[in-house]
């Protein structure tokens, strides 16, 4: 997620700080880099992505897989009635017993199904809401120690973009929040680009400290002069 804003033109040149530990807060919270190999909130336990509920695919892989049960079902009692089988029925035995494994259409009807069963088996095994970052849990007040919060990675890049705005000579900011590292660009209309540079490190490291975000993310800043028009 991004956010980026501005203000005004003149020069060209570039600097920039690969990924690095931000600023320690003053209470001497780790900054982002520290923190950034574990996940672990405040009270020492591991914190967890959160998990998607995946309403639609869950519903639409059972309305499915009734569907296809319920027919099949319907079939077989009506052959032990005394009724013929479905044509589809009688069809697709015919074509599973006499069309050779490297024929086309086995091929490709076993790749859609292994797809298929792939795709549902990594719904089922990972977290997904990507979007959401892990807040440490509150340490030290009863009654807390399940509670659990998150920020939308949207919501912390406009955050630290506004805090980036903040530095004096910054004209343009704009800030990409991942789940491991926070990308800031920003140009530069005066002052000299190392102070610029500097100044955002130690502004955007307190801000990443800040959202108290159970993993730490590293801090990558980028300073440059606007392109002249």
């Amino acid at each position: 997620m991004s956010a980026n804003t501005s203000r005004q033109p003149t020069g060209d040149s570039d600097l920039s700080s690969g990924p690095g530990p931000a600023a320690p807060s003053a209470d001497g919270t780790p900054g982002p880099a520290e923190g950034a190999t574990k996940v672990i909130d405040g009270s020492g336990r591991s914190a967890h992505r959160f998990w998607s509920s995946r309403r639609i695919p869950a519903a639409l892989a059972a309305l499915l897989s009734a569907a296809a049960v319920g027919f099949l079902l319907y079939d077989v009692v009506a052959v032990r009635a005394g009724r013929n089988a479905m044509r589809w029925r009688r069809r697709l035995a015919e074509e599973l017993a006499t069309r050779p494994l490297d024929d086309v259409w086995m091929i490709v009807g076993a790749a859609v199904a292994m797809a298929l069963g792939l795709w549902l088996f990594l719904l089922a095994v990972t977290p997904g809401l990507r979007r959401l970052l892990p807040m440490r849990r509150p340490t030290g007040i009863p009654g807390t120690e399940d509670v659990r919060a998150g920020l939308d990675r949207r919501a912390a890049a406009l955050v630290l973009r506004d805090r980036a705005m903040q530095v004096p000579g910054v004209q343009s900011a704009q800030v990409d929040v991942g789940r491991r590292k926070v990308k800031a660009r920003a140009r530069a209309h005066f002052r000299d680009l190392e102070e610029v540079r500097s100044d955002l490190d130690a502004e955007l490291g307190e801000a990443v400290t800040s959202l108290g975000l159970a993993r730490q993310p590293t801090l990558a800043v980028r300073v440059r002069r606007p392109k002249k028009g």
